[in-house]
């Protein structure tokens, strides 16, 4: 599966539990810049995980936009492992 992170200027042990949750593909953009407010989910994203707490707001509007006419799922977390990992385990238990 592959997950694109919204948000966060590191992801410091983020990017190592997703893989544990079985995430091969991992992209990050950080989401702050005002230029990446027209940001393209990649092809073959299951996931794109936005952390609340460190994202624009424009990238949140036009993320949904762009979602909406896709497959993939989005999910909206806090950059805390533990809220990460609630969300994450709603989504693999839906799939």
């Amino acid at each position: 599966m592959s997950v694109l992170v919204v948000g966060g200027d590191k992801l410091g042990n983020i990017k190592e539990n997703l893989r544990l949750q079985g995430f091969e593909q991992i992209n990050h953009l950080s989401g702050r810049k005002k230029s990446q407010k027209s940001i393209k989910v990649p092809e073959n994203t299951d996931l794109v995980l936005v952390l609340t707490d460190f994202v624009n707001h424009q990238i949140t509007k036009a993320l949904k936009k762009q979602i909406k006419c896709d497959s993939t799922k989005v999910l909206f977390a806090k950059r805390s492992w533990i809220h990460i990992e609630k969300s994450l385990n709603e989504f693999l238990n839906e799939c």
